[in-house]
């Protein structure tokens, strides 16, 4: 077009900048922001909306909100996508606060896409309650038809651990995108709820519904933590007849059966097998079942090969460490957290959460902040004694021990 002296439109430059969203390039969409400046399109509120649009998915939030705050007029596109844009970077009172701004001060309203952002705020955030709510709102306005808030809405009471509304919703979806069917799958195979895994997946082959890519990681999940290695092994398979090749998540999903079934040896032929070198995720699964077999010769070899990657996550140098530690090879477990030390990288706290009422209590290992700590930790040491009088014994095999002055576990 530019070649030919023809000059872009409002039609145009939104096309323009939707595809540098989903190409993830943010280089050539702020080309394009700077020529629709030139041309003066860029207070034409179609144009500013596709480029807040696009800022906020390449996760440029600040360009996204630079030209949001100086948009003449806004619709539901670049509300939409500030609200999106926060939500992906985690900013969850910020999307809130913008969804509860146009609520009350815009006239746009709102559409699915912005219902199902905000309701991926509540379900990340455990805002159970919230997302409640909005869930009425989407009924209200007849949104909970649509298959982008169904999915959401799925994932927000899988999460919260109310896979029954996760069912009700699902249900009263009549028309399914794949999207809305691998939700429900992932809710079901995260809450052990198998057999109507393999039913979903069932269903879907009878209204003609292909699966994709997530649609077998949710069934090899299922699989895995029911320890199904033949049907797992059979799902793997099958994703050929689909033309699916498969990942390197569905390899650790695999490797993850596989180990945990204690069949350690037929997990490293395939880890051998991989048509890709085995990402940190695949090593760590066959970490995990060496140490559920405590075969710690394997648990070593495994470790070396991960030190061999050079940078991986925190909680992967934890599991080198107590690999290292349960082989008796003390100086290796202890430069294992010795290299998240000088780096300065602490692995994540792990975070439980009990919701009473309105209110959501947060613990954490040890805590003691909590009001009612006395009588929580009274209550713990009483289920303790009863764990233990009907024949639990713990695992000590990665007690802390000391290295060279230091503990550690």
């Amino acid at each position: 077009m530019l070649l030919h002296g023809v000059r872009p439109d409002d039609h145009i430059f939104p096309s323009a900048t939707k595809s540098c969203a989903m190409l993830a390039r943010f280089d050539v969409g702020q080309s394009l922001h700077c020529f629709a400046v030139k041309t003066a399109y860029d207070n034409d509120v179609f144009v500013g909306s596709s480029i807040v649009d696009m800022y906020a998915k390449c996760g440029e939030i600040a360009y996204a909100r630079k030209v949001f705050d100086g948009m003449p007029e806004r619709n539901v596109v670049s509300w939409s996508g500030m609200i999106y844009g926060y939500t992906q970077l985690g900013e969850d009172e910020e999307a809130l606060r913008l969804f509860k701004q146009v609520l009350v001060e815009d006239d746009v309203g709102v559409n699915d896409f912005t219902l199902s952002s905000v309701l991926r705020v509540c379900s990340g955030s455990t805002l159970f309650e919230l997302g409640k709510q909005i869930h009425g709102f989407c009924f209200k306005t007849s949104f909970d038809s649509s298959c982008f808030v169904g999915s959401s809405l799925i994932s927000l009471y899988c999460k919260c651990g109310v896979v029954e509304g996760a069912y009700q919703v699902f249900e009263e979806v009549r028309v399914r995108n794949l999207g809305l069917w691998n939700a429900m799958l992932i809710g079901c195979a995260q809450h052990a709820h198998t057999d109507k895994t393999f039913e979903l997946f069932k269903q879907m082959g009878i209204v003609g519904m292909k699966p994709n890519f997530i649609t077998f990681l949710s069934v090899l999940y299922a699989c895995s933590h029911a320890g199904l290695v033949e049907r797992g092994k059979y799902y793997f398979e099958l994703m050929k007849d689909y033309g699916i090749e498969p990942g390197w998540q569905h390899y650790a999903t695999l490797v993850d059966l596989l180990g945990r079934a204690g069949k350690l040896q037929e997990a490293v032929q395939v880890v051998r097998e991989m048509p890709m070198g085995p990402t940190e995720s695949v090593w760590g699964a066959l970490l995990t079942g060496c140490r559920i077999h405590g075969n710690t010769e394997l648990a070593s070899y495994v470790a070396d090969r991960v030190f061999e990657l050079g940078p991986v996550s925190p909680g992967v140098h934890i599991l080198l460490s107590n690999a290292y530690a349960a082989a008796g090879r003390w100086e290796e477990a202890a430069r294992a957290r010795k290299t998240l030390r000088d780096q300065g990288i602490k692995k994540e706290t792990g975070l439980s959460w009990v919701e009473e009422g309105n209110r959501m209590h947060t613990f954490a290992a040890g805590d003691r902040s909590h009001a009612k700590t006395a009588e929580i930790y009274d209550k713990l040491e009483e289920l303790g004694e009863e764990m233990e009088k009907a024949g639990y014994v713990a695992d000590t095999s990665f007690v802390l021990k000391e290295v060279d002055g230091v503990e550690w576990h």
